[in-house]
């Protein structure tokens, strides 16, 4: 059916389009927009593109004026992602974006599959396959993503108050996308677990990624920086993250549905942990090498440093430059281990919120956000939103987060726009970011 006729039908019979909204629910509260999705894939789809539909029209007219011209515009998004990726998705992953397609259709909007797939595939083909892409041609040079997205731990045993899981996460995005990160979604699927997840609006994954399971898995993850390494054979990231959250029971569930398959996109060092065990993980996942560690007592770290050597050595061109004087990761990298050093036995959520807000810099001793801080803040980007779990909280698929900047602080379009020229397209689409109070997700009923 054409996208015009979906629409006619949609207006002349619009009980038929409620029918598949049956149990589906949406409340919006301090920032976030809670989705309640459950069924077959396609009904999942179509109730996330019907009651998040104008959200989704925006994040994706948001998108368009940062994504670039030709060669790499929006076409070339669409095409690639229908070419490299479609027939690589698992029928289920399919069907929901046609069912989001459906559900914009539905509201009047005529978004097609392509340009869901594109839309959620678009940070790994951006920032992973057109440098791939480049690098293949005469005198190409090979580069790493420059992308530093979020700081991250779980703890568990001796380093927790409890000797249970805690963790904790906060986004760190260009101002402009990153306000759009909000949206919790709490999918039952047709198969396999319920899952709760942060998302980008119109993502069927996170993108953020700071997710729990029912079957008390949690997962959050920050970026490897510098990294360069793609596989166009390769089955998609965000299906794979998808993918794991939704059928891991345990953490080798978890290290498998993540390494199959794996293309290189949106290389992360992730964070896991088993709250029926208090058992937690990190996966170090490249491209040509993925290391994976797992422990019961102590904690893991992420603020988008390397760590495996081999992977440094071929995966990061130009190599990794550890001197915290000069590298914000590293810095941020110290801060963790002291906070969770010096507060063994005490780190609970209230402590995990304290930790992500952050905003001392103990190499140089200053105070301040900054692009070297656990809550990151620069001039064009900071820690958009911020969530904490714990193994109570997992066993009730419930989590606390704060919609905003992580330390309270505020972003002002205005005075943003004012400071830096050459951005005034961004005015009908960059918003204040003002501050949010922590609320506990899913609302209360």
């Amino acid at each position: 059916m054409s996208p015009l006729l979906c629409v006619l039908f949609a207006i002349a019979f619009p009980n038929q389009a409620d029918l598949r909204l049956t149990g589906a629910t949406r409340t919006d509260q301090a920032g976030w927009i809670y989705l309640h999705l459950q069924g077959k894939p396609r009904d999942v789809g179509f109730q996330y593109g019907s009651l998040a539909a104008n959200e989704i029209d925006d994040a994706h007219k948001a998108l368009l004026l940062s994504f670039g011209k030709e060669p790499y515009d929006w076409n070339w998004c669409r095409r690639t992602a229908k070419e490299l990726f479609w027939s690589k998705l698992d029928p289920e992953y399919q069907d929901e974006i046609l069912g989001q397609a459906e559900g914009l259709k539905a509201k009047g909007l005529l978004y097609d599959e392509w340009d869901v797939l594109a839309y959620n595939a678009y940070i790994e083909l951006k920032d992973y396959y057109i440098p791939y892409l480049n690098s293949k041609k005469p005198g190409g040079a090979r580069l790493g993503t420059t992308r530093e997205s979020c700081s991250a731990f779980i703890a568990t045993g001796g380093t927790t108050k409890d000797g249970k899981i805690v963790m904790g996460h906060n986004l760190w995005w260009d101002y402009l996308m990153g306000q759009r990160c909000n949206v919790l979604l709490d999918i039952t699927p047709e198969k396999g677990n319920r899952v709760l997840m942060d998302a980008f609006c119109g993502f069927i994954h996170s993108g953020s990624d700071f997710a729990v399971n029912s079957a008390g898995i949690v997962l959050c993850e920050t970026t490897i920086s510098g990294f360069a390494g793609f596989d166009p054979s390769g089955i998609p990231e965000f299906m794979r993250m998808r993918k794991a959250i939704q059928y891991a029971n345990n953490l080798d569930d978890m290290n498998s549905i993540f390494t199959k398959g794996n293309n290189g996109g949106y290389a992360n060092t992730w964070l896991m942990g088993d709250t029926k065990t208090n058992e937690i993980g990190k996966l170090e996942l490249g491209l040509k090498n993925v290391e994976f560690e797992r422990k019961k007592d102590g904690f893991f770290v992420g603020s988008n440093f390397p760590e495996s050597p081999k992977l440094i050595a071929e995966e990061v061109p130009g190599g990794w430059n550890a001197d915290p004087q000069v590298n914000g990761c590293e810095r941020r990298r110290i801060r963790w281990n002291s906070l969770l050093t010096q507060n063994k036995g005490k780190v609970d959520t209230d402590l995990a919120k304290q930790f992500l807000a952050d905003t001392y810099d103990e190499v140089l001793d200053k105070h301040g956000a900054t692009d070297s801080t656990l809550c990151g803040v620069s001039p064009f980007s900071g820690a958009v939103n911020t969530k904490v779990i714990d193994g109570t909280m997992a066993a009730s698929l419930q989590l606390w987060a704060k919609m905003g900047i992580s330390d309270g602080s505020t972003f002002s379009a205005k005075e943003f726009l004012a400071g830096h020229d050459g951005f005034s397209g961004m005015k009908p689409y960059l918003r204040d970011i003002p501050n949010q109070p922590w609320v506990e997700l899913p609302p209360k009923s």
